[in-house]
């Protein structure tokens, strides 16, 4: 098999190359980075920024990790992914905090995303030749409290996409980046709404601003998922057992939307591409550059909303709603979680139905989140 053709077949898992008029999807290498990586934010709606803090808050907004009522924490997650095609492509994370005083945090996790054990076979007579195509990042925060209230957190992030085909060739290298993060996190008192108490919470996060990576197959290199996240949320407290949340968040990847025209032998246009820029350009291009101007700009944000029901602090129920336009990839669904807490140990559960025609990977999957508390 020609190998860059079965390159591109991997790479699909992971970067997606359909650059149609009508479909102008926004592209970036380890997209896995996207995937929401625990259970309780997948059943919000796939969002974080803005929530409570808990042991996966590092995916989200490492900033909140100060206002924990924890001493520390870690967490384990396990999601299937493309579940009903295979068996052994998933995504893994673990995640580890410690609050060092009132006013300052430190954090860590490790991503893994697996692509599943792939049997290579060039000829009908070859024996076949095992291969295990998987990325990996690994990062590292420090959140400090600026005030009673607010809080901002600097994440350093090791990127590394190992989906070359060493069997097929040899010389063949991964591609690899780092990245910064810059988040930020608000917190109210708890006031007083007459019928209810209520705590108002805003959140915000520029990740992966970083280089691009490229992948020597292609010889092309690849904008990594630097994100814009946006987020608020209320909680109703109605008594000590008692709380509904409410959250609301925005999203918008900062890389170059396909703008260079693509042209066929009668010089028509026939699609996209992304503007060859570094990634500082790409970030500020982002705001600007999509071909039918403010209207498409406004169609690359994406929307979820949340909604969390906690009873003395040891049973939650969750749902929630993600939206992206349809010619920015389609992605629509419901989610639903629920949460079990027992001392120190919590265990999150979450679903996801999808509303669009683009079925998603996540589709009729059950994920899983375990954590373990120091108090």
């Amino acid at each position: 098999m020609n190998k860059n053709n079965l390159f591109l077949l991997f790479l699909g898992f992971v970067v997606q190359l359909n650059f149609s008029q009508d479909r102008r999807v926004i592209t970036t290498a380890v997209p896995f980075l996207m995937i929401s990586a625990d259970a309780r934010a997948s059943g919000l709606g796939e969002q974080g920024v803005a929530t409570t803090p808990d042991a996966f808050s590092q995916h989200w907004n490492p900033s909140k990790y100060v206002f924990s009522e924890n001493l520390s924490g870690v967490g384990v997650s396990y999601t299937p992914y493309l579940s009903k095609l295979v068996s052994d492509v998933f995504l893994a994370n673990i995640n580890y905090f410690n609050v060092i005083d009132q006013r300052s945090a430190w954090s860590a996790s490790f991503k893994y995303f697996s692509l599943g054990d792939i049997d290579i076979i060039q000829n009908p007579q070859d024996i076949p030749l095992l291969e295990n195509p998987n990325e990996f990042t690994l990062d590292a925060s420090y959140s400090l409290k600026l005030s009673e209230y607010f809080s901002m957190a600097v994440t350093g992030r090791f990127l590394m996409s190992d989906v070359k085909l060493q069997s097929v060739d040899s010389n063949s290298d991964s591609a690899s980046s780092f990245a910064v993060d810059i988040s930020g996190f608000y917190q109210s008192e708890e006031k007083n709404y007459n019928n209810f108490n209520g705590i108002w919470r805003l959140g915000f996060n520029l990740s992966n601003i970083g280089p691009r990576m490229k992948y020597e197959e292609l010889g092309k290199e690849n904008f990594i998922p630097t994100n814009l996240k946006l987020g608020s949320a209320f909680d109703f407290i109605f008594d000590p057992s008692n709380k509904l949340s409410l959250n609301l968040e925005l999203n918008k990847l900062l890389v170059p939307s396909p703008s260079v025209p693509i042209y066929n032998s009668n010089n028509e246009i026939i699609g996209y591409n992304q503007a060859d820029v570094n990634f500082l350009s790409g970030i500020f291009k982002s705001f600007g550059d999509a071909p039918d101007g403010f209207s498409e700009e406004l169609k690359e944000f994406t929307l979820a909303f949340g909604m969390e029901y906690l009873y003395n602090n040891s049973f939650a129920i969750r749902a929630g709603y993600f939206n992206e336009n349809e010619n920015k990839g389609a992605r629509k669904y419901l989610t639903f979680g629920t949460g079990f807490k027992i001392d120190e140990i919590k265990l999150d559960l979450s679903y996801l139905l999808s509303t669009s025609s683009v079925i998603s990977p996540l589709e009729n999957t059950l994920r899983f989140s375990f954590t373990y508390n120091f108090y």
